[in-house]
């Protein structure tokens, strides 16, 4: 009985010792019986330690973790270094460009440039080093960005993705602006192209003019004071009677005729002047026949003028017309007195034919009728193959200009005469023959 007391006492003792007065060292304890003979101490036997083999099972997952995350972050340093690449060999071809141009470009910009749009840089030179210098600097980040990778791959470290992230979206940024500012300084360069040659057009015109009128004046004109001062006479309504251009006219979409005209002829004064070319005897016309008021005839098309000019006395007229709908307008003495639309609408003006003052042709050059035929005189008779400006004409009419035809030129050397009793004489001044003198 005393043993069973104290061998319970023990158990008592030893199970709130472990409970409660001994800490948790991870350890675990087992106790097994002892015998009467024996100790009264309760030796115990120590267990091994589990949580050995769990720290070795996570030390090994984390190794494995750790490998897989250092190729993933090696595959990733591989696909950036070759976009840094693309990216390096993309502004490296563009570059290339820009520097062709400025090259291209370092004797096309002076000052012979215009502004046609009114958008052309005042200084692509400025530009073109703008763009260098963004270029260099974009350059300069990537070669920082490549080193930095590179020290990445050295250290095992990966680059911040946030930064990495941003620099790309810059990059796409700039490349985007360096290639739309290209085309636009390509879009330029052919604007201004195409105004270079319209501008040398232009001006191998006037020069053509000039040579021919200063080819006149060295020879003396003539009996005139100058090469377009004299008049063509037709004093008689005969079908021998005519003046004749030695040019022809090219093709036209347009074209502005003026003239000094003064007649007193009835019923009607005639064809002041034709134009034939093959197949179309009428490609233009002027006419005043019986008692119809002056026609304009375009492709055998016809519009009447509301135009006088039966008094005797000289009036200045001009006749625009353009293949646009066809549109036209009539002049007399600097005044516009009608406009109309439709008259030959989109037909361009043929090249090569017979320009005839004084007749009207039934084919081409000749085969002239008496009762068509001009009676009075003609001075001055220009063309244009664009539509002048009312103040243009209004300036000739009031003689404060003369303009001469850019087309055809009213020059001696341009004006053959045939038929005996019509002449080629000198001409009034402008200001006697204005309507109030």
């Amino acid at each position: 009985m005393f043993l069973l007391c104290r061998i319970l006492c023990l158990s008592v003792f030893w199970s709130r010792y472990l409970t409660i007065g001994q800490p948790d060292d991870g350890k675990r304890y087992i106790c097994r019986a002892v015998p009467l003979t024996g100790d009264s101490t309760c030796p115990v036997t120590l267990l091994p330690e589990l949580s050995q083999g769990s720290q070795e099972e996570e030390l090994r997952n984390t190794v494995m973790q750790l490998r897989e995350t250092i190729l993933q972050q090696k595959e990733t340093i591989t696909k950036q270094v070759g976009t840094i690449s693309e990216l390096n060999t993309k502004l490296s071809l563009c570059g290339t460009a820009t520097d062709e141009r400025k090259n291209s470009k370092g004797g096309g910009w002076g000052k012979e440039k215009q502004n046609t749009m009114g958008d052309v840089p005042r200084d692509p030179n400025d530009t073109i080093d703008s763009l260098g210098k963004t270029m260099q600097g974009l350059k300069d980040r990537l070669e920082n960005l490549e080193q930095q990778q590179q020290r990445a791959n050295i250290s095992g470290t990966s680059f911040p993705s946030e930064l990495r992230d941003l620099l790309q979206r810059r990059l796409g940024e700039l490349e985007k602006q360096l290639l739309k500012k290209v085309s636009s300084l390509e879009q330029e360069k052919s604007m201004l192209s195409n105004a270079t040659a319209a501008y040398r057009q232009k001006t191998e015109s006037t020069l053509n003019a000039l040579v021919e009128r200063i080819s006149e004046l060295e020879k003396g004109g003539g009996d005139f004071k100058s090469p377009e001062q004299f008049k063509l006479s037709l004093p008689q309504r005969t079908n021998y009677l005519y003046g004749r251009i030695t040019k022809s006219l090219p093709e036209m979409y347009a074209f502005t005729l003026c003239m000094w005209i003064k007649s007193s002829a009835s019923p009607g004064i005639g064809t002041p002047f034709s134009y034939g070319v093959p197949g179309q005897a009428n490609e233009i016309v002027l006419i005043e026949w019986g008692n119809n008021p002056i026609e304009l005839l375009i492709n055998d098309k016809v519009a009447q003028l509301p135009i006088e000019v039966r008094d005797g006395r000289w009036h200045h007229i001009c006749v625009s017309w353009t293949t646009r709908d066809g549109q036209w307008d009539a002049y007399q003495d600097g005044e516009k007195l009608g406009t109309g639309d439709n008259l030959a609408a989109w037909h361009p003006i043929k090249p090569g034919g017979v320009i005839i003052l004084g007749q009207e042709q039934d084919v081409v050059g000749g085969r002239f009728d008496a009762g068509q035929a001009f009676v009075g005189e003609l001075s001055q008779v220009n063309i244009w193959d664009r539509v002048l400006k009312p103040s243009e004409i209004q300036c000739m009419a009031n003689c404060s200009t003369y303009l001469p035809g850019n087309i055809i030129p009213w020059l001696a050397s341009n004006v053959e005469v045939f038929g005996r009793g019509a002449f080629k004489r000198p001409l009034e001044m402008c200001q006697e023959r204005l309507p109030n003198s």
